[in-house]
């Protein structure tokens, strides 16, 4: 168990490192009323998480061969609302990479305040590194997670106890303040500070997603992580709100409110150092996390034709590339946006949370109406409170961020569900046309027509025709005449050369090669089967790549829309 909670207890674990400072934050603009506010706000957050806990203890005992929300959704809530789950995780493992780099450069800044100025290039930096880590199919292991989960954890309860023994700080942290404009305490501040706060509450689902990779019996043991996980994180939030009260710490430019209390508990020594690095550590650590999550996520909707089929497709190194350069491209987009500023991406992250809480609970309501075991109405109840907090905690918190980029969640998420959508339907649609579930008629040879497109007489062209030879006996080579040329100093040399292919000498009708030569394979030949053969020099590897005119890949682009045309490459190694 103690692996498993290590491996993905990650992301629930990091929050704690930005969850606080999102709720102090917002109670700061109230001065010392609104943070004597912040340990009741905490109490609510850890009372939903205990809630959530307890509802996803249920989720892995229904579906222990993994899958979280998206899994009840497809099996209870249907196709779109399934991608409704899918898209909040999307979003979820995306804003985790930028959440995680940027706190983890916030902890590390704030050790160190030279590199404050250098975060825009340090967050950029530091992602470049992981996703290039995992383009290379670097593989982590749970035990590997440990060491650094264990002292993080063991730092924070020592910041925890340090802090509770001491009756004054061990050094205090000066520096500007984060927040100058006030407000009176009231609801609408409270709730602020409350969906603010949530953002601490990522990560409680990774276990219910992850079921299998438990041993057995792995339905207990991912039960008894559940409750641990919800155990330790609820106990470090309120304890850190404890000691925000007590030391009355106030928000500081460049300095996080955790770093403010490692420092008030412990002091500027050893100590501090150590929580600060391992704060760093655990949060490149959770970064990670989402490159083993969102390749996998998308080779799943690209198994289920959500997504293109190349999501789904492994590189020599065992790596679904093409989801890892869509998370390294997006994390880094946002981290750019935001100037890898920490509160700025913070806000965003709770809705798609919430989202799929909110799916999961609801499709548990489902799954007990419809399996009526033992103490199914118990745990409808559970399940159907779980579902009405998550619910109403999702408005709030898109009510209370809208204006703060929350917007772009609710741009973002049904965006990506239509994008889901058609990206079935093209896949039901190329299904169709190929016949699939069908037999198709026995196959029949039709007359074939080969053109080889002829740029000079040379050794390409020798290939060019060698191959064409090889393929079958209607040979026809076309040349597009280009400005400046001489059609007759071309057709002179091929006559001189007198190969055994008769040449048709075409127009340079609109500055293209790939326009005439596709004309003329289309308005000629009819009921035939077409075949080009486009030699092309092979050049070596490096910058020589580009170098050649690439008149054949536009060539290609034009055929390629013709259902009856073959295009044969052929490349001639340089020498």
């Amino acid at each position: 168990m103690s692996t498993g909670l290590a491996g993905l207890s990650l992301d629930a674990m990091a929050s704690v490192s930005y969850g606080p400072e999102a709720i102090v934050l917002v109670l700061a603009t109230a001065g010392g009323a609104g943070l004597g506010m912040t340990l009741p706000v905490t109490v609510a957050i850890a009372a939903l998480l205990a809630v959530l806990v307890a509802s996803y203890r249920q989720v892995i005992a229904a579906f222990p061969d993994g899958g979280g929300a998206y899994a009840v959704a497809k099996q209870h809530l249907g196709r779109r609302t399934s991608l409704v789950a899918a898209a909040s995780l999307i979003v979820d493992y995306i804003l985790n990479v930028a959440v995680s780099i940027a706190a983890g450069v916030a902890a590390l800044t704030s050790a160190f305040p030279a590199l404050h100025a250098y975060t825009v290039w340090i967050c950029p930096a530091i992602l470049v590194g992981i996703t290039a880590l995992n383009m290379l199919g670097i593989r982590e292991s749970a035990r590997a997670f440990m060491i650094p989960t264990i002292i993080f954890v063991a730092g924070i309860f020592a910041v925890i106890i340090g802090g509770l023994l001491r009756s004054e700080p061990a050094s205090v942290t000066t520096g500007a303040a984060a927040v100058s404009d006030i407000h009176t305490v009231g609801v609408l501040l409270l709730l602020k500070a409350f969906s603010s706060g949530c953002a601490a509450l990522t990560g409680v689902e990774a276990i219910a997603n992850a079921v299998p990779s438990f041993a057995e019996p792995k339905i207990k043991r991912a039960q008894r992580a559940e409750m641990a996980l919800g155990a330790l994180l609820g106990v470090m939030l309120i304890g850190l709100a404890v000691l925000i009260k007590k030391f009355s710490l106030q928000p500081i430019d460049g300095t996080t409110v955790l770093s403010q209390l490692t420092e008030a508990a412990l002091g500027h020594g050893i100590g501090y150092y150590v929580v600060q690095f391992a704060t760093v550590v655990l949060l490149a650590l959770a970064a990670n996390t989402s490159y083993g999550g969102l390749p996998t996520l998308t080779r799943i909707l690209a198994d289920d034709n959500c997504l293109p089929h190349r999501f789904a497709v492994r590189s020599p190194r065992q790596v679904y590339r093409y989801g890892v350069l869509a998370l390294g491209v997006t994390s880094a987009v946002l981290l750019i946006a935001a100037r890898g500023n920490m509160n700025a991406l913070v806000p965003l992250f709770a809705i798609g949370v919430f989202v799929g809480f909110t799916i999961a609970q609801t499709g548990m309501v489902r799954h007990w109406r419809q399996n009526r075991g033992e103490g199914w109405r118990w745990r409808i109840a559970l399940n159907g409170f779980g579902a009405v907090l998550t619910f109403v905690a999702a408005i709030v918190t898109t009510a209370m961020k809208f204006t703060e980029g929350a917007w772009l969640i609710v741009l973002v998420l049904p965006a990506l569900v239509l994008g889901m959508e058609r990206v079935r339907g093209a896949y039901t649609k190329i299904g169709g046309c190929r016949g699939n579930g069908t037999i198709p008629d026995q196959p029949r040879a039709t007359g074939t027509a080969i053109v080889v497109p002829i740029s000079e007489v040379s050794e390409l062209s020798r290939e060019a025709l060698s191959a064409a030879m090889s393929i079958g006996k209607d040979i026809v080579a076309v040349h597009v005449c280009l400005p400046g040329e001489s059609a007759r100093a071309f057709a002179k040399a091929w006559e001189a050369w007198h190969p055994e292919v008769r040449l048709v000498l075409l127009e340079d009708s609109d500055a293209t090669v790939g326009g005439p030569v596709a004309r003329y394979v289309r308005e000629n030949f009819p009921g035939r089967r077409k075949v080009v053969v486009i030699a092309e020099i092979d050049p070596p590897t490096g910058w020589d790549r580009v170098l050649p005119s690439h008149r054949s890949d536009e060539l290609e682009r034009e055929l390629r829309r013709m259902t009856d045309t073959v295009v044969c490459h052929l490349r001639v190694q340089v020498a």
